[in-house]
C-alpha cells in the first residue's frame, strides 16, 4: 500500500467525520466562543500534525484544547501548554520562535513535528476508548509518511501508550517489553536495522507546571536528551 504524504494526511484528518460527536462538540465551542476570544475566528475542526516533513523527532500529545488549538488550527497552539513547550523546542534548538499564536505566526519546526492520539478535543480533556480507536489510523499514517524519525516523545500518559501501539502496529520489538509511562522513563524498539528511541514526559498542562510536576529544566532535560539520540 502506497504511503500517503503530510499534505494528503492533512486534509483526510480536516474532513474526518469519525466522530460526529466530537465534531460538533468542536464546532459548538467555535460558535460559542470564550469571552477571551470573543473576537477570534475558532478552526473548530480536527487539527492536523505541524511541523518538519523530515523530522526526526515526533512529539505525540494527548488532543487538541477547546480553545487553544481547536480556536487556532494547530497543535499546541494558543494556551498555556503551548507557551510552556513552544519556549522548551526553541531553546532546545528545535522552533524557530519561542511564542506561538497562531498558523500564520511564521513560526517553523526544525527537524521535528508534533502531533497527538487524537485531533479533535474532547470535552473535559477526556477521550473516549472508542474515539482513541477512530483517531488511531491517522497516527500510523503520519509514522509510515516519516521515514527519518528516530526518536518519539510523549507528552502525557495517552501519548504514550498510542507511541506504543503505533511501534508494536508497525512489528517493532520493545525493550523493556512492557514499558512503563514516567517523566524521563526510556524505551527502545527495534525493527531489523531500524531503531527508534521512545521518551516520554508529563503533560505540559497548566495543571502540571503550576504545581511544579513538571518544571522547565525538567523539560529542558527531556529534549536534552532527544538531542543527544538524535546525534
Amino acid at each position: 500500500m502506497a504511503v500517503a504524504d503530510l499534505n494528503t494526511i492533512e486534509r483526510r484528518i480536516v474532513a474526518c467525520r469519525r466522530c460526529p460527536e466530537l465534531r460538533a462538540y468542536c464546532a459548538n465551542v467555535a460558535r460559542e466562543k470564550r469571552r477571551a476570544y470573543r473576537d477570534h475566528e475558532y478552526w473548530g475542526k480536527p487539527v492536523p500534525p505541524f511541523g518538519d516533513p523530515k523530522a526526526r523527532l515526533v512529539l505525540v500529545g494527548l488532543a487538541p484544547g477547546a480553545h487553544g488549538s481547536n480556536r487556532t488550527g494547530r497543535p499546541f497552539t494558543g494556551d498555556a501548554s503551548g507557551e510552556f513547550l513552544y519556549r522548551a523546542l526553541f531553546d532546545a534548538g528545535f522552533a524557530s520562535k519561542p511564542q506561538a499564536t497562531g498558523r500564520h505566526d511564521g513560526l517553523r519546526l526544525r527537524d521535528c513535528l508534533i502531533t497527538a492520539a487524537m485531533c479533535c478535543a474532547p470535552p473535559a480533556n477526556k477521550p473516549t476508548p472508542q474515539q482513541l480507536r477512530n483517531c488511531f489510523p491517522y497516527l500510523l499514517d503520519e509514522f509510515d509518511a516519516l521515514p527519518r524519525l528516530r526518536v518519539m516523545l510523549a507528552l502525557g500518559s495517552i501519548g504514550f501508550t498510542a507511541i506504543l501501539r503505533v511501534l508494536r502496529e508497525r512489528g517493532f520489538e520493545l525493550s523493556p517489553e512492557r514499558p512503563l509511562f514516567g517523566h524521563g522513563n526510556e524505551a527502545t524498539a527495534s525493527l531489523g536495522r531500524r531503531t527508534i528511541h521512545v521518551l516520554a514526559s508529563f503533560h505540559p498542562s497548566r495543571q502540571n507546571t503550576n504545581t511544579g510536576k513538571l518544571t522547565a529544566p525538567m523539560f529542558a532535560r527531556v529534549f536534552a536528551r532527544a538531542r543527544e539520540l538524535l546525534a
